[in-house]
């Protein structure tokens, strides 16, 4: 049998099509940001032949916690409470480390009633992605702010937001959060190219997506609107990402006019300057360029932080390469002669 060339066909490395990534139909809004963002991981899944059945998906309550529903149908998932995302993918991720996690979030299930959880996944360095999409309002129960909406801005039927904003990459970079990127739904060459970085990141990959929603949030001069994202979008740099086991050919470019980080499974994330040098790996620099952004209203895309060597969750804990859910029950409990002597100890130190 001849052998299929998978750049001249619809099938990648594995022998998947694109449709074997998709989900059911969407429910929401025509031209809601967030299926915009579902379509660039079934892009970026297909593109690095990842099998949709060692992926498994994590949501909590929102427009946004519905979008797994609508990429890898093949892929194991759940859908938890408001807010509580963070804490049943940790438990799912360290019964069976061999899973790659993805988590769909969104500005009230992380911002609002799940800031806690968010901030302790990032300090734990959870190996996952954690997708924020990030519309500014409560569009499933129509249309209140959020925390992350822009003090000032003025919606109809909710008034004026006298509050300031909650910056999601600035939570997340102040929480030791290893991967920090912004993206914006209506950017998607940008966009699929940050979600392939944030898979192959080992460690917890933290990505804010401007997602626009359409029906109750797009005013002309809000910050989450796809004509201010589209006017007011500022690249700060040109993402391009290697796989490892293709040839790594990078192109001639002059002296300190790009800078390359190396993965933890040897691909590459090549980031060629736009108009200022940045040194993604610090995250001093990051805070910075993410005040000035916000000094100069602006909508900073691009990855902010990227730490590959981070100690992750699983190191700390030196997991075995057997998943823990695949122990068997005699190599979990302990030996009689072991709980005798951790006994006599206790009974000792009474």
């Amino acid at each position: 049998m001849a052998l299929i060339d998978s750049r001249l066909s619809n099938i990648n490395q594995i022998g998947l099509t694109r449709n074997d990534y998709k989900g059911a139909p969407s429910t929401l809004c025509q031209g809601c940001g967030h299926n915009s963002i579902s379509s660039q991981i079934v892009a970026a899944c297909y593109e690095m032949n990842i099998k949709p059945e060692k992926v498994v998906k994590f949501s909590g309550i929102g427009c946004s916690s519905k979008s797994p529903t609508y990429f890898l149908n093949r892929s194991f998932g759940f859908n938890g409470l408001h807010g509580r995302m963070p804490s049943l993918a940790l438990g799912a991720l360290f019964a069976d480390n061999s899973m790659e996690g993805i988590g769909v979030s969104g500005d009230g299930d992380t911002a609002s009633i799940g800031m806690g959880q968010f901030k302790h996944l990032a300090r734990r360095n959870t190996p996952m992605v954690y997708i924020v999409e990030n519309n500014g309002v409560y569009g499933l129960t129509k249309g209140q702010f959020s925390a992350t909406a822009e003090e000032g801005l003025e919606l109809k039927k909710q008034g004026v937001n006298t509050y300031l904003p909650v910056d999601i990459c600035m939570e997340a970079l102040v929480t030791n959060a290893s991967f920090v990127a912004r993206g914006f739904a209506g950017d998607p060459k940008q966009l699929k190219n940050l979600l392939k970085a944030a898979i192959a990141h080992n460690g917890l990959a933290v990505l804010d997506i401007i997602s626009p929603c359409v029906t109750f949030h797009n005013k002309e001069n809000s910050f989450h609107s796809y004509q201010w994202g589209k006017e007011h979008e500022v690249q700060l740099h040109d993402i391009t990402f290697v796989p490892a086991r293709d040839e790594i050919t990078i192109e001639d470019f002059e002296p300190g006019s790009s800078k390359e980080v190396t993965m933890h499974d040897g691909s590459l994330i090549l980031l060629k300057k736009l108009d200022k040098d940045y040194d993604p790996t610090s995250r001093i620099e990051a805070l910075k360029v993410l005040e000035d952004a916000a000094h100069n209203n602006i909508l900073l895309t691009g990855l902010l932080f990227v730490d590959p060597e981070a100690k992750t969750l699983f190191d700390r804990y030196h997991l075995p390469k057997t998943p823990l859910n695949r122990l068997k029950p005699d190599q979990i409990r302990p030996k009689k002669d072991k709980m005798d002597e951790i006994n006599k100890l206790l009974f000792l130190n009474e």
